[in-house]
């Protein structure tokens, strides 16, 4: 069992910063982490993972904005958010899960972190960006 609490949301005008950290108690195996989020009205995605050998993925969207990274010694993982939009609002999320999957995209099949049934998740920080 893992169990994640996260902090670090808030209100920032557009181009600006935040970081969001999330600690992790329980079970320390955790192959992969991500952090996701949810705007109101729209389906959660996933935005940034990171595997066991602090190994990267971003989505599209925040790719060269965000930066994602974890402290094994602390449990942390972090988000660091910059020049954020206004698009960039919504409730974000920190997940853990136990390990990779097969994940095929567009023909081809890889084992990835990117992936969304994580089985491990915090309860959530808003971020709101007002342009």
């Amino acid at each position: 069992q893992v169990q994640l609490e996260e902090s670090g949301g808030g209100s920032v005008q557009g181009g600006g910063s935040l970081r969001l950290s999330c600690v992790a108690s329980g079970s320390t195996y955790r192959s992969c982490m991500g952090w996701f989020r949810q705007a109101t009205g729209k389906e959660r995605e996933g935005v940034a993972f990171i595997d066991n050998v602090s190994r990267t993925t971003y989505a599209d969207s925040v790719k060269g904005r965000f930066t994602i990274s974890k402290d094994n010694a602390k449990n942390a993982l972090y988000l660091e958010l910059n020049s954020l939009k206004p698009e960039d609002t919504a409730v974000y999320y920190c997940a853990a899960d136990l390990g990779k999957k097969t994940v095929c995209r567009g023909g081809t099949c890889s084992r990835t972190c990117m992936y969304d049934d994580y089985k491990y998740w915090a309860q959530g920080t808003q971020v709101t960006v007002s342009s």
